[in-house]
């Protein structure tokens, strides 16, 4: 990705909310984000390897993604590919699309790409990829009132071939807009960098190409400054538009907006785009800024559903310190009537390197430096915390 434009707008968010009002329900299922579940998430897309456009790498992505969409309970029937030519190959993109209770035929667009190129792109976009995953699973039965599509494009490293097909032969056909669209929310290399004070993000506003449309990005980019500070510990800071996949949106005139992390990683479009040096947290806490500002997008139920329970003292809350470590690790439980868990450390791969029961302090000293997966079972319930070794 790169600057389209070259100034940069760069006030920090003052919780001035404006218009918008806190609604319960919207922060009762951004904190349903699970940390867990992006670990699980990046895990899975690095382990694909280089997914680049039409390759097997990046079709076997493609299909894990959808088959997240199945274990989410989503039915076949809500799920499109989109394939498109490139070069000798094809590519596809994916398209899930979720319908609203009032306004079924104008939607809400939530995307971000999966391809990668030279590296498994843990950042570059396996962090967007894995937050589209999580904000789809928790409002799968949420009732809104404009349709959602989750896309996940392709061949976006390539110059925006799969999002620029998908607009000129799906949204648009010739001079003929098929589908109303609302706005356009992108989430491109949310990753953050390892070891920085990752408490920021950038929130993409429309500040060139076509004119007529930049005064409404203005506007739902600030309503995405209220929702990160709503439903989430994140300031927010405005970026002028990337080149990335809501362009082809813009340039026929449909309104965008979209995240980007604030401290530029230098790791995308290289080997060492890996899982050890992003930042989970900081995908976690996106993660509750996306799910909080695409409930506002589509005007989400403020009542919850009966099926709808969000625990407030979970195993989500459990915390592995020091962070990175050297010889020994602490875990710290938020409820201390867990008394009977497993704890194991493995590779990125899922390989077991360190497996014990009830030890709240872990001798780590023979594992070599790099980044690992830790692991809490008890009972039916399972964490997963990134665990850093150096020493």
């Amino acid at each position: 990705m790169k600057k389209i434009t070259s100034f940069l707008l760069t006030a920090i968010v003052t919780h001035s909310i404006g218009a918008q009002s806190f609604i319960q329900s919207y922060k009762n299922r951004a904190d349903a984000v699970s940390q867990t579940g992006i670990i699980t998430n990046l895990q899975e897309f690095s382990n694909w390897g280089i997914k680049k456009t039409g390759t097997p790498a990046n079709e076997n992505a493609l299909n894990w993604i959808k088959n997240k969409y199945l274990s989410y309970g989503y039915t076949a029937n809500q799920i499109t590919e989109n394939p498109f030519p490139y070069g000798n190959a094809t590519s596809k993109n994916l398209i899930i699309t979720k319908t609203g209770t009032v306004y079924p035929n104008k939607y809400v667009i939530i995307c971000g790409h999966y391809d990668t190129i030279t590296g498994p792109g843990v950042n570059d976009n396996g962090s967007g990829t894995s937050i589209i995953l999580e904000a789809a699973r928790i409002l799968k039965d949420v009732p809104t009132e404009y349709s959602i599509k989750f896309i996940h494009f392709s061949g976006e490293e390539q110059g925006l071939i799969g999002s620029t097909h998908y607009v000129n032969n799906v949204v648009y056909q010739g001079n003929n807009r098929i589908l109303d669209i609302k706005l356009v929310f992108n989430l491109d290399q949310v990753g953050g960098v390892n070891g920085n004070n990752n408490t920021m993000v950038y929130c993409d506003e429309d500040q060139g190409g076509v004119q007529s449309n930049n005064a409404a990005s203005a506007a739902v980019t600030q309503e995405l400054r209220n929702c990160t500070a709503l439903y989430s510990p994140l300031q927010t800071a405005v970026d002028p538009a990337e080149n990335t996949d809501y362009i082809p949106f813009e340039q026929k005139g449909e309104v965008i907006t979209g995240f980007f992390e604030r401290i530029r990683s230098s790791y995308p479009h290289t080997a060492n785009d890996t899982f050890a040096n992003t930042d989970p947290v900081y995908i976690y806490n996106i993660g509750k800024a996306t799910v909080g500002a695409l409930q506002h997008f589509a005007v989400a139920s403020e009542t919850l559903g009966t099926n709808e329970t969000f625990p407030q003292n979970t195993l989500e809350s459990i915390k592995i310190y020091p962070n990175p470590a050297k010889n020994l690790i602490t875990i710290d439980f938020p409820d201390t009537k867990v008394k009977n868990y497993s704890f194991e450390i493995t590779d990125f791969q899922g390989h077991s390197l360190l497996k014990v029961a009830n030890e709240r302090k872990v001798n780590i000293s023979e594992l070599e430096n790099g980044a690992y997966i830790g692991i809490l079972k008890t009972g039916d319930q399972t964490v997963a915390r990134k665990v850093i070794v150096a020493k």
